[in-house]
């Protein structure tokens, strides 16, 4: 873990130089695919994990909201995924498919502006937001959403708010601020759901390993009236038509889905709704029939 801690640390350090470029010639919105896709190829050189994507068609429409589950500092693996080369056509042209397109920012927290990474993502255009002011973290998501949406960026979130890892696949309730975004731009949502990889990594263990990932598809064109129906077996997130009250419905519905998923494709983890103890219905008992001495 210190090993792979250090890697980060040396890549994100280098990256401010890699960052001082990108900002020069007016295209900060690149420097996270750079970033990440470097990343991914130092951590799979040197420790043996890989990242298997399903549904990664869905992650190349701009601009959008793509909220992912968050377990760990391998998160950052996740987003950095680049598959193997895939045939493009008979002349065997070469197309990479990532998870951190290009064109991406990042929302985050106020504080990690004043950690080594601060620099680096001031420089790559992200969005900082201060949870303990709503109304200044509401006004700021909303000039955020114009700029993504002027810029037709993708906007990478975890909206968990904190790393999450045990044993069963399982999430924390999704807070509300991506779902603020997502409606007061009308960018559609679109989830990643990364498999409880908690046999790969967790305190104490690193080991190595393949994590499974699903991309789930967008939808802007709901309305109210179709986030009241909103399945958790849907494949699509609702957003325009939408408005701030809709936030809480929205961001259930949406983990509901992940959740669901989640449970799925995490063969490795519990899943908490097995361990759940049916009831069972106790069979009302017949009333004793008492004989009398005489027999009557």
């Amino acid at each position: 873990a210190a090993a792979y801690a250090g890697a980060l640390m040396t890549v994100a350090s280098s990256s401010f130089f890699v960052a001082i470029g990108y900002a020069a010639f007016g295209n900060p919105y690149n420097l996270n695919h750079f970033v990440a896709r470097s990343f991914y190829a130092v951590v799979t050189k040197f420790f043996n994990i890989h990242v298997e994507v399903e549904g990664e068609e869905y992650l190349e429409q701009k601009p959008a909201i793509l909220m992912a589950n968050h377990q760990s500092m391998l998160d950052i693996i996740i987003c950095g995924r680049c598959v193997v080369p895939l045939l493009a056509n008979i002349h065997a042209q070469l197309t990479w498919i990532r998870l951190m397109p290009k064109q991406a920012v990042i929302v985050s927290k106020d504080s990690l502006k004043y950690t080594p990474l601060g620099p680096f993502m001031m420089l790559s255009g992200s969005v900082f937001i201060n949870r303990g002011n709503s109304a200044a973290a509401v006004k700021r998501l909303d000039e955020a959403g114009n700029l993504i949406k002027h810029n037709k960026v993708s906007t990478w979130i975890f909206p968990e708010g904190t790393r999450h890892l045990s044993p069963k696949s399982d999430m924390l309730p999704l807070k509300k601020g991506g779902f603020h975004l997502a409606i007061g731009a009308g960018i559609p949502i679109i989830p990643i759901v990364v498999e409880n990889y908690y046999h790969i990594y967790h305190s104490g263990f690193f080991g190595e390993g393949t994590i499974k990932v699903k991309g789930k598809r967008p939808c802007n064109s709901w309305g109210r009236a179709s986030l009241m129906n909103f399945s958790a077996s849907s494949s699509s997130n609702p957003t325009v038509g939408l408005t701030r009250k809709d936030v809480g419905d929205l961001a259930v519905r949406v983990r509901e889905q992940m959740v669901e998923t989640l449970h799925k494709i995490s063969s490795h983890a519990v899943n908490p709704e097995s361990e759940k103890t049916p009831s069972v219905a106790v069979p009302a008992q017949k009333p004793a029939i008492v004989k009398s001495e005489s027999g009557s």
